[in-house]
């Protein structure tokens, strides 16, 4: 009698389904072992602490006075905040769009309309305005001038006269309490 070796599906079966669990264990391992040995180096590009620290920059605006401005810092950018008066306010909100290069009603620059919070940089070639000491010229507009190129912001910090194409960008900033802007 001869050997014979069994061909029933009962055998040929099986041993695909050992092939198949050992192909599926090994990959399995083989992915998480790659993962585990590339996350030390995707985690190093996370930003360090000392930059995730300047990511937000909280003021405390309590002792500043109706029609003050401060500058603070952000990002490494000046960034001015206006304690605007009433009448500012108004004559802000009164302006035509049709006048503006950059239209943008007064109302979506500003959370509160007595504080407007906008990045101090010009524009146009990436200057400091002048306007934020009483001292300073303002332009016709009452709000900042950039003497390099002659543009004119007005009191929203939108762009009313000069080669400047658009307003002064508002940042993402957010009321923490009465007297706290968190910017960033």
């Amino acid at each position: 009698m001869a050997n014979t070796v069994s061909t029933s599906p009962e055998h040929s079966g099986e041993g695909e389904t050992r092939r198949d669990f050992l192909l599926i264990a090994t990959s399995t391992v083989g992915v998480i072992g790659t993962a585990l040995a590339v996350w030390p180096f995707i985690d190093s590009m996370n930003p360090a602490a000392d930059t995730l620290a300047l990511a937000t920059t909280g003021v405390d605006i309590s002792a500043i006075e109706d029609g003050q401005r401060i500058t603070v810092v952000w990002r490494g950018k000046p960034v001015f905040i206006d304690h605007r008066t009433a009448a500012v306010i108004e004559a802000a909100e009164s302006v035509p769009m049709e006048d503006l290069p950059d239209p943008e009603p007064d109302s979506a620059r500003a959370e509160k309309p007595e504080w407007l919070v906008v990045v101090g940089v010009c524009t146009h070639l990436g200057c400091i305005p002048l306007g934020q000491k009483p001292s300073d010229p303002r332009g016709e507009f009452g709000g900042w001038f950039c003497p390099c190129h002659g543009s004119h912001y007005d009191t929203s910090g939108r762009i009313r006269k000069g080669p400047a194409p658009a307003n002064l960008p508002v940042p993402p900033y957010e009321f923490v309490d009465d007297s706290t802007i968190s910017i960033g």
